[in-house]
């Protein structure tokens, strides 16, 4: 399990790549990779290529992000999703809330 966060000043884009398994055990490392963010970015992108499972606290999560990035003035786009990873967040009606592709 790993975060790995890339951050693009120039083009205020925060990218959040996410391996493995997306649960509680990330939480703070998932947390610290957008508070550190200087200067806050405008635009998130959370990369699931690499994520096998995500359970309800990764739910949460995402949503504090949103919450942190501005609510519903946020740009967050999550890519890269698996068929299965997908489908929990469409069942979540998460893609009401976030730009899914």
């Amino acid at each position: 399990m790993g975060i790995r966060a890339t951050y693009i000043a120039d083009d205020s884009q925060l990218t959040i790549a996410i391996e493995g398994r997306f649960d509680f055990s990330a939480h703070q490392e998932f947390r610290s990779a957008y508070e550190n963010a200087d200067p806050r970015p405008v635009r998130y992108i959370v990369d699931m290529k690499d994520t096998n499972y995500l359970d309800s606290s990764a739910l949460g999560m995402l949503l504090l992000l949103r919450d942190h990035a501005g609510g519903d003035g946020s740009d967050i786009t999550i890519v890269n999703c698996s068929q299965d990873v997908k489908k929990i967040l469409t069942i979540s009606n998460f893609e009401q809330l976030f730009t899914i592709t």
